[in-house]
């Protein structure tokens, strides 16, 4: 180990900017949007979101413009990338009508090349966003998603990353895992195993691939909902919590489900109630940093936040649809005209997600959200981002999905009623980014389009006739 970095240096929260661009979707938060923010003096994120998935397709269309190879050439230890270029990239691209190579599905024990790729690919995506100024960059991972985590975090600390943000779930373990990965120490995640009756951990040391360079452990905001479990984090999480994003249930992708049993409205949506409700004074009297997510994109609101005695604001959804994000080009214009004239509706989709927590899906024409798309697609299940790990009868770990074959997911004990509404959100956010899979009947993917309830921010950027507007444009408003 270079150094012995037993002590790495802290990443200070206290000095994070005023705002956070929401780190959203399949490479829509992708590394061109967090650099475009970050150089404008604010935080940018970067989705963590199946990057190995992001690298790899992006390598199999050409690499275009030379970003990966060049963010590959600056990683520590040149024979590991040298291995995923040698798989992946391909010259001028694949073919229009070739399906991509898929890559691993992650397990509990995932092999080594499936670890290389998973530290690689954040590397990549991290450093390309960082790459030609000082400002900050964060990573933005899902408690959800936890075969990938130790990966992506070792990636991205190797980058340089700054703020480490996570939600949907309760993060209690990724502190000390910041803490050992920065050190250079062995780390190890318990999983959440469905019927398990021992721990289930997944591990990666660092020393494995190559000797160890003195590291920065990143700043670590958890993403919340309550009070309480904000709370609770900041005295019990495996080691420091810095600071919190707040996220009402009007922010886009995964929510928080209401507090109490789920009832549903008549058009199927949760109903949130007065235990749900957003109370800002209670998170100030925690005593550490907080930003506000989900409706703070518009004018005045970060003022407003600020006043409750927030840090700032986290904004996504107006990000989500600037020139910079990764939506597919032509998608992107799609859901902007349905904006401007008024037609696009966005929805908390209590079945949508395989993982049970409600889902914004808005209606974007020829996506999941129309009945017609939803029905056509055959269900598959090869991607495995959103698996839930479950132990077999067997005493082994085993891996099933709501959204895979029917008959696939009932032989693994899965529950019928967990079938209905299901979508293939790993699929459908690949597509979303322009990067759907083409199957054998030539058929593609389908998207599934995820932003926030507040089109306002949206229209608000769109005003004096204008079609598109730049992360720049948002931060200029918000600042206003």
């Amino acid at each position: 180990m270079i150094d012995d970095p037993t002590t790495p240096s802290h990443y200070d929260a206290a000095t994070l900017p005023p705002i956070i661009q929401g780190g959203m979707g399949v490479t829509v938060s992708g590394w061109r949007l967090a650099r475009a923010v970050s150089r404008e003096g604010q935080l940018g994120v970067v989705s963590g979101t199946a990057l190995d998935l992001v690298l790899t397709r992006q390598l199999q269309l050409g690499d275009v413009g030379g970003h990966l190879r060049r963010a590959l050439k600056a990683f520590p230890y040149p024979d590991i990338a040298q291995r995923i270029l040698d798989k992946y990239f391909i010259e001028g691209g694949k073919a229009e009508d070739a399906p991509f190579k898929q890559t691993p599905m992650i397990s509990h024990e995932p092999a080594r090349g499936t670890r290389e790729l998973g530290v690689v690919s954040s590397f990549a995506a991290i450093w390309l966003a960082k790459e030609g100024h000082d400002g900050v960059v964060g990573l933005n991972l899902l408690e959800k998603i936890q075969t990938p985590t130790l990966m992506a975090l070792y990636g991205a600390i190797l980058a340089g990353v700054n703020v480490v943000l996570m939600g949907a779930g309760i993060p209690r373990q990724i502190p000390k895992i910041l803490d050992d990965l920065s050190a250079g120490r062995p780390a190890a995640m318990k999983l959440d195993v469905t019927g398990a009756t021992e721990p289930v951990f997944i591990h990666l040391d660092p020393n494995e691939f190559g000797e160890v360079p003195k590291l920065m452990r990143p700043a670590f905001l958890a993403i919340v909902s309550s009070p309480i479990l904000a709370e609770n984090l900041r005295r019990k999480a495996s080691g420091t919590v810095n600071g919190f994003v707040v996220e009402a249930p009007t922010a886009g992708g995964h929510n928080a489900p209401p507090r109490g049993k789920m009832v549903l409205s008549e058009k199927g949506e949760p109903v949130y109630g007065e235990r749900d409700k957003i109370e800002p004074e209670k998170f100030a009297k925690i005593g550490l940093p907080f930003w506000m997510a989900g409706g703070y994109g518009r004018v005045g609101k970060l003022k407003e936040a600020q006043a409750f005695g927030a840090k700032g604001v986290q904004v996504g959804t107006a990000f989500a649809l600037s020139n910079e994000s990764g939506f597919d080009p032509e998608l992107k214009k799609r859901i902007l005209k349905q904006v401007i004239a008024g037609d696009l509706k966005v929805r908390t989709d209590a079945l949508a997600s395989p993982t049970g927590f409600p889902f914004k899906v808005a209606s974007a024409e020829g996506s999941l959200a129309s009945s017609d798309v939803y029905a056509k697609r055959c269900r598959v299940c090869d991607l495995g981002v959103l698996r839930e790990t479950y132990m077999r009868e067997d005493g082994k770990v085993g891996f099933r999905c709501a959204s895979e074959p029917a008959k696939h997911y009932l032989r693994k004990g899965g529950d019928p009623a967990d079938l209905e509404g299901r979508m293939c959100l790993c699929n459908a956010l690949c597509a979303s980014a322009g990067m759907g899979q083409i199957r054998k009947n030539g058929d593609v993917e389908p998207p599934v389009v995820t932003i926030g309830d507040d089109l306002d921010a949206v229209r608000e950027q769109l005003k004096d006739g204008a079609e598109s507007y730049s992360a720049k444009e948002v931060i200029a408003k918000l600042l206003a």
